[in-house]
């Protein structure tokens, strides 16, 4: 799996804890011959895709990781006015109210917006963001134990508050983690504002583990993942992606004829990460070109098995190991981003002082 999912959300942080980073490692930013990508670490692509891309439009390509996703945008905000590029890469729906109040984006309809699946089409008015990828948040279960001790894998939220799950599950804590807070989001949209800080009381009672990010989770509290067996892992639960159960196959060697690990589908928060033009950027027209590269079939076709993501392009073809092992949710918890605006800081607040305290 990838480093995107161990994105941190720098809840609660502040702006201003990032102010001396400024605008460090510029250079080449305002080459009329060089593009620049600012991104979370996790952006992947295949060399001869982006090659491609680079000999068909002349720009070269520079890449600047900016740390987890939650850092790279606040960075991307203080620097708004002197940028360190121009096509900021890998805010998700979780905290776009933060990069579009602060007027992170300049407006740009990508060539190709017209082919993005329909549902993730958002701000068309004004076309601040493309839409990119999208994944599904979802509980992998270990199907080992649950065959074991003879025992129905959960199905959904529900389910994980239930006796015969307790001390099964591990997660991350919404504060510092995106699959952590979009877990969080997923109950938040399941059972309403009202409903939800009680649901996180009876799974607390019963035995939820929080830990700081996907990694530890995922890699040393998970019994399921290869990580998880090296380290003796006995949670037999874990928030992590629907994508989780493919690359538990592909990375595997051998590689098994199904996944070890499983997906509870009612469990699942649904995440869109997008793109935009950045306000200010030196280079505007290599900037569009790279969106419009960005949402192209070239790139959304090479995507998913490099960041281990849905591609949002509706003519884009779904890996094998995807549609046999984590096919995306039918059904996932969704809530609008104006609604995340308006709730998100106080919810994290809320669950940090119920759930850790």
């Amino acid at each position: 799996m990838t480093k995107r999912t161990t994105t941190a959300v720098v809840i609660g942080l502040g702006l201003v804890t990032l102010s001396a980073c400024g605008s460090s490692d510029s250079a080449g930013a305002g080459d009329s011959k060089t593009v620049t990508l600012v991104s979370h670490d996790s952006w992947a692509v295949s060399k001869s895709v982006l090659e491609g891309f680079e000999k068909q439009s002349g720009y070269k390509v520079r890449v600047l990781k900016d740390g987890d996703a939650g850092q790279a945008v606040n960075k991307a905000i203080l620097t708004k006015d002197n940028p360190q590029g121009d096509v900021f890469f890998g805010v998700d729906n979780t905290l776009l109210s933060r990069a579009l109040d602060n007027g992170l984006f300049q407006s740009y309809e990508a060539k190709g917006s017209d082919q993005i699946v329909q549902q993730y089409r958002i701000d068309q008015d004004r076309h601040r963001v493309t839409p990119i990828d999208s994944g599904d948040i979802c509980v992998n279960y270990d199907k080992a134990y649950f065959s074991k001790h003879k025992l129905a894998p959960p199905a959904s939220f529900d389910d994980l508050i239930k006796p015969a799950y307790k001390n099964l599950l591990v997660t991350e804590n919404a504060a510092t983690s995106s699959p952590g807070l979009g877990f969080l989001l997923g109950t938040a949209a399941r059972y309403g504002d009202d409903g939800w800080p009680d649901y996180w009381k009876k799974l607390k009672a019963n035995g939820v583990k929080v830990v700081d990010g996907w990694e530890q989770a995922y890699n040393d509290e998970f019994s399921g993942s290869a990580g998880g067996k090296k380290a003796k892992a006995d949670r037999p639960l874990v928030v992590s992606y629907a994508s989780s159960p493919p690359a538990e196959v592909i990375y595997a060697d051998p590689k098994p004829k199904s996944a070890p690990t499983g997906v509870a589908s009612g469990t699942c928060f649904r995440q869109v990460e997008y793109a935009g033009l950045l306000s200010n950027a030196k280079n505007t027209k290599g900037g569009k070109a790279l969106l419009d590269f960005l949402i192209g079939v070239k790139f959304q076709n090479d995507m998913p098995l490099n960041m281990f993501v849905y591609p949002v392009r509706e003519t884009a073809q779904v890996p094998e190991e995807f549609v046999k092992f984590g096919p995306q949710a039918k059904d996932p918890e969704t809530l609008a981003p104006a609604k995340i605006a308006d709730n998100r800081d106080q919810w994290v607040k809320s669950w940090t002082s119920l759930v850790l305290k």
